[in-house]
């Protein structure tokens, strides 16, 4: 990406900063790092003010940060100095005096080596900053996302049209894979799930030897991740056998109908959790609210599960750039389940679908 992405992100961080009148911050979340200067490295802290950008690492990774982050400053420790040790040091130089760091990822252990460290410096907590900005995409990462869906839409089109009744559940998620990455991802999402028959029933299932002839029930949540490292997802619930039987009909016309419902609340301004009820309405006014246990859907960027979130707790509010997935489903443990999930991006003036996996009920049947 233009390394201009990363200094406006930058920017924008200080601008948090300042407000808060902090001077400097340590960022020790991995994907936060990345995404403030494109290294896609580990073992990386990141040091920044309104005079310092420099990421803290070992000698593995000199040549990739000077290849991936131009114009960011490095800070080499020896395999002998402890992170904690090396980052005193460089602090030391600086005229930071008030620094925040990312409590929800570094370690109390840390936390004190730090603290005893720093004497003259206020280390303060900022949780959760990062992912809040994270939470709007800018043009850059919403090209990637697009990307990360046509990879995995069209690695899912060869799988669906290979299916055999023999192929277990492992072996359709390792086929996956290698489809996706056929159509440009650097490898998958997250793991997808692939579950047959009662397995349908448990949200985050793992693929196991389940074949496809043993039930006619095949729930498929799949994801890629582009070359830049963002994340698609999406599920749909197929029939394998004949026919679709009156009870999948049932069940899954709920469902879509939730989806679709709470599809059309999304917008700029809109609350996650009226979002989330609007489905979760539908869902219950069926009788199956007690088997839709989890939200309705996240944010999906350089991790699968960002913010914002779709439940009943949640306090965010949409705002343009977002993307989000927008997921219900009714499991029943004696039966299986049925998911149906899509990526939607929040425009200016409501949202787009970004995923256009057929999902009406017909489509549902692979004969």
């Amino acid at each position: 990406m233009p390394t201009d992405i990363y200094s406006a992100r930058r920017k924008k961080l200080l601008r948090k900063l300042k407000s808060e009148k902090l001077t400097g911050m340590l960022v020790t979340n991995e994907t936060n790092v990345t995404w403030l200067t494109g290294f896609r490295g580990d073992s990386t802290w990141l040091l920044i003010s309104a005079k310092e950008c420099i990421l803290i690492s070992d000698s593995r990774y000199t040549t990739q940060i000077e290849n991936e982050c131009p114009g960011v400053e490095m800070h080499i420790r020896k395999n002998t100095v402890k992170m904690s040790v090396a980052t005193a040091e460089v602090l030391k130089k600086t005229k930071i005096h008030t620094l925040a760091y990312e409590s929800d990822s570094l370690t109390v252990n840390t936390f004190n080596e730090l603290s005893s460290a720093l004497k003259l410096i206020e280390l303060v907590p900022l949780p959760g900053v990062l992912v809040d900005l994270r939470a709007v995409k800018d043009a850059t990462e919403i090209q990637e996302i697009r990307d990360a869906v046509d990879q995995a839409q069209r690695g899912h089109g060869v799988i669906r049209a290979s299916l055999l009744p023999e192929q277990t559940e492992m072996e359709i998620a390792h086929n996956l894979e290698h489809a996706m990455r056929s159509f440009g991802a650097v490898g998958v999402g997250f793991d997808p799930i692939i579950a047959v028959g009662l397995q349908a029933a448990l949200p985050h299932a793992r693929p196991g030897q389940l074949k496809i002839s043993d039930n006619d029930l095949l729930l498929t949540d799949w994801g890629a991740e582009s070359a830049g490292g963002y994340r698609s997802d999406l599920t749909r619930t197929y029939v394998t056998g004949k026919k679709i039987s009156k009870k999948f009909e049932k069940i899954y016309s709920v469902v879509l109908k939730a989806q679709l419902t709470a599809i059309k609340k999304i917008r700029p301004g809109a609350r996650c959790a009226d979002v989330d009820e609007a489905a979760r309405k539908v869902i219950d006014q069926a009788g199956y609210g007690k088997y839709f246990g989890h939200g309705l859907g996240h944010g999906i960027g350089l991790n699968i599960h960002e913010n914002p979130r779709f439940s009943p707790l949640s306090d965010d509010i949409l705002e343009p750039g977002m993307v989000v997935t927008v997921e219900p489903g009714i499991y029943l443990p004696d039966w299986g389940g049925i998911r149906i999930e899509d990526d939607i991006l929040v425009t200016k003036d409501g949202h787009e679908v970004l995923t256009s996996v057929p999902k009406s009920l017909e489509d549902m049947l692979i004969g």
